[in-house]
């Protein structure tokens, strides 16, 4: 009983432990320029895999049933998610609005928000493009159970603007800049934009 007592329940403990970490979260690296300056190249970040997504968290998911243009290496994306189901967006100078809310890009600079975002549009002017798949073409509202995403940094990101509507199937998890980075804007910017979503 002493043996069972000091070694067996404190090894089996151990290991529950561990497999619920690994189930519910892992490390992921970004790759690319497309989340700077929140997230950069080869950043380790947390993947928190059964979190609840909401407008303004950054989240990962499986680029290869989203993007048909994907002709990298990289798998999985790491974009912003900007608009849920039944949400209506646009874009209008250097300004991003949801529902006809202002929202709030505090998270990136004036130059992010105006150069390379394409300009004017809207769900309806974008999906039009033959670039998005054909489920998502012709829609002015995103679709249920999916999710219009982007990058931070909008003039070299690959994201909604170019494929469309990212399914919630499609979503590995919500990332978390974890404990450890030092750079409290970062954290802010991503563990937190979701609280302050719009601009107030």
């Amino acid at each position: 009983m002493k043996f069972i007592k000091n070694w067996v329940i404190p090894i089996a403990i151990g290991l529950l432990i561990a497999y619920i970490i690994q189930f519910w979260f892992v490390t992921v690296r970004v790759k690319g320029p497309s989340m700077e300056p929140n997230l950069v190249n080869n950043q380790f970040v947390i993947e928190s895999r059964k979190a609840n997504i909401k407008r303004g968290d950054v989240i990962v998911f499986d680029a290869r049933h989203e993007d048909p243009n994907n002709k990298s290496d990289h798998k999985d994306y790491v974009k912003r998610v900007i608009g849920v189901s039944g949400d209506r967006v646009e874009h209008k100078g250097s300004n991003l609005y949801v529902n006809g809310k202002l929202v709030d890009q505090d998270y990136i600079g004036l130059t992010e928000r105006s150069s390379g975002t394409w300009g004017d549009w809207s769900l309806t002017t974008l999906s039009k493009s033959n670039t998005w798949q054909a489920k998502d073409r012709n829609q002015s509202v995103v679709p249920k159970n999916s999710y219009f995403v982007l990058g931070d940094h909008r003039s070299v990101s690959n994201d909604s603007r170019t494929f469309g509507f990212v399914e919630k199937k499609h979503v590995n998890g919500k990332v978390i800049v974890p404990f450890w980075n030092t750079d409290k804007t970062a954290k802010g910017n991503v563990n937190e934009q979701s609280k302050r979503f719009f601009d107030k």
